[in-house]
């Protein structure tokens, strides 16, 4: 068992057409992913590194059955996509873009939760779960198989932390970077509580940055409903 993505995580990507979008692509499928389909309205019928491309997600979603989507578009534009994919029948959608506008998070985040759709970012390096799945811009070859979840708003110390708990001789079962923006989707409560429940994941790492009161609150639901090992390292030295 893993979080949110496994080896039956069928993938689209959204601005496949892009150079980010098409280099990342490839890399994910590289990784074993499945990626079914992009889309890059007007340029339906086109394939990239093998993959087909549509004009939009309810077309992709027809005709490959993806359930996931990870959006590589710029940012006056990332709401649109994000909608499109809730609509389209998406059930998990990635946001890498950075930049997206704020009240645009507020009102896809919203739709998300409305239609019971799980949305990780934006600005997130997305999520793997090792030698299954990988849907993100993450540097897989870091990352072993094993029973520690991470959670992180720091795509560079996912990394550093990842790489340390490898070095150590603990696996990741799957680590998934949540974007360190003022609204983003799935946040640290609910992840917490997907890795207590997941049986391949027996400790958890979690990464915040100072800040907010998102720590705090995660601290309160970790004492209530966690009951694994967690260890927390906070960042940064004032707000």
């Amino acid at each position: 068992m893993s979080v949110l993505i496994d080896k039956d995580t069928k993938v689209i990507v959204q601005g496949i057409t892009g150079r980010d979008g098409g280099f990342h692509a490839a890399k994910m499928k590289e990784y074993g992913t499945q990626v079914v389909g992009g889309t890059s309205p007007g340029k339906g019928g086109q394939e990239v590194d093998g993959i087909p491309v549509f004009n939009t997600v309810k077309e992709a979603v027809a005709a490959t059955g993806a359930n996931t989507s990870i959006i590589f578009v710029p940012a006056p534009f990332a709401k649109d996509a994000m909608l499109e994919a809730i609509d389209g029948g998406i059930q998990l959608v990635v946001c890498i873009t950075e930049g997206v506008p704020v009240l645009d998070a507020v009102e896809a985040q919203n739709y998300a939760r409305i239609k019971g759709v799980k949305v990780i970012g934006p600005n997130c390096p997305g999520l793997i779960s090792p030698g299954k799945s990988m849907v993100g811009i993450m540097p897989a070859n870091i990352f072993k198989k094993g029973h520690t979840g991470v959670i992180s708003r720091s795509g560079t110390l996912t990394y550093e932390v990842v790489y340390d708990l490898v070095e150590s001789g603990l696996g990741i079962s799957t680590a998934v970077g949540v974007g360190g923006d003022p609204v983003v989707g799935l946040y640290f409560e609910d992840l917490l509580q997907m890795f207590q429940d997941d049986s391949d994941t027996d400790s958890i790492a979690m990464i915040g940055e100072i800040g907010g009161d998102a720590e705090e609150r995660a601290a309160q639901f970790i004492q209530k409903h966690v009951t694994k090992p967690v260890a927390v390292f906070i960042s940064g030295r004032q707000a």
